[in-house]
């Protein structure tokens, strides 16, 4: 993630048109993927695969444990595809919807299709 460390004081409206994306440029989506099974203590032993559906990349960890997909512009058919496989974890990229209402629209897709799974937006 981003170093933002700074007080009010030390921040203008310029340095906040740099932390628009909160992710480091140099980050690729297993150094995410990775990142999110230490924050939620999982092993980092078991399968892994990824696959892409619709033109995105789909990050399945141990059969469903966790899926992730951090492309941007992520289809409503993607996350439909994604909550019906009704994983325990699920986590996307902040920057990964066109705005707010899509990204609500993932939490009500989930409520309806997956209601266990925990959706988490990095």
């Amino acid at each position: 993630m981003q170093d933002v460390y700074y007080t009010p004081a030390e921040t203008d409206q310029m340095m906040l048109l740099n932390f628009e994306s909160n992710i480091k440029e140099d980050r690729t989506d297993l150094d995410l993927l990775f990142g999110c099974l230490l924050d939620w203590g999982l092993p980092l032993s078991m399968p892994y695969k990824s696959e892409q559906i619709e033109g995105v990349t789909v990050h399945t960890y141990n059969d469903g444990d966790l899926i992730a997909c951090f492309d941007k512009n992520i289809s409503e058919s993607v996350i439909k595809t994604i909550a019906k496989r009704q994983p325990l974890r699920v986590v996307f990229r902040d920057d990964s919807f066109a705005d707010s209402p899509s990204k609500i629209n993932v939490s009500e897709i989930f409520k309806m299709l997956s209601p266990d799974t925990r959706v988490k937006v990095v």
